[in-house]
């Protein structure tokens, strides 16, 4: 249980890593849209290759799998619709949306974005004895650009940098705990169920892409954002492939 935690810190780790290089450099929007960009291919190599791919190998029958797609894109969509409404809609905006919102629906809407991806992470450990070190690293690149956009944004919009910098500290302490529960609460589970939540992961993930972090890329990238969404899917492909 504590590798599970350990390495979901591990993976989050780079949402403070993220933050510490926005606060330390100053970034401009179209590098940092077309960061976010190489960050939203390398989850959609994720996935689809470490688990909509993994779920359907496993599972006895179709049912489960896509069940747990349109579950996880439901719960998502839910959440971050009340998120927006609470005003944390633009915890993603690089550009200082943050200012008029919530700081509390921003916070809680970084950690809905996060907490899917984690529970993979000690998942996978259950199942295979260790972490999946493709899926791993995935998520490790993907939050980089994420928390590199959302610092940016929440300076802009007045956030005091030591606010900033504990907050993440924060959220990679609780996408810790959400990989111990990844791990913990499906050890007596069939591979039905088990497949179900990698997909549930995979309709979160995919609807926060499409939701709010492929948008905010190409709003500040432009039309290379596809160029660098592309390179993302490649990179991530051949660390699955070479795993």
């Amino acid at each position: 249980m504590g590798e599970a935690f350990g390495w979901g810190t591990v993976a989050a780790s780079s949402l403070v890593i993220g933050a510490i290089v926005a606060l330390l450099f100053r970034i401009g929007l179209r590098t940092i849209g077309l960061i976010m960009a190489f960050g939203a291919g390398v989850l959609i190599s994720a996935v689809a290759f470490d688990l909509v791919e993994e779920a359907f190998e496993m599972a006895s029958g179709n049912g489960w799998a896509i069940a747990g797609i349109f579950a996880g894109c439901a719960v998502f969509f839910g959440g971050d619709v009340l998120i927006d409404r609470l005003g944390g809609g633009e915890r993603k905006d690089a550009g200082g949306g943050q200012e008029g919102g919530s700081s509390l629906a921003i916070v809680l809407g970084t950690v809905l974005d996060g907490v899917p991806e984690s529970m993979v992470i000690g998942l996978t450990i259950f199942k295979g004895g260790a972490v999946g070190a493709a899926y791993l690293i995935a998520v490790f690149i993907s939050n980089l650009p994420e928390s590199i956009a959302s610092t940016s944004g929440l300076v802009a919009g007045g956030w005091k940098k030591a606010r900033v910098l504990w907050m993440w500290i924060g959220i990679a302490i609780v996408s810790g705990l959400a990989s111990l529960a990844g791990y913990a609460l499906f050890q007596h589970s069939s591979p039905d169920v088990v497949a179900f939540v990698l997909t549930f992961a995979a309709g979160a993930i995919i609807t926060m892409l499409a939701n709010t972090m492929m948008p905010e890329a190409y709003e500040h990238g432009g039309k290379w954002v596809g160029v660098a969404t592309t390179i993302g899917f490649a990179v991530a492909f051949t660390i699955h492939v070479l795993d």
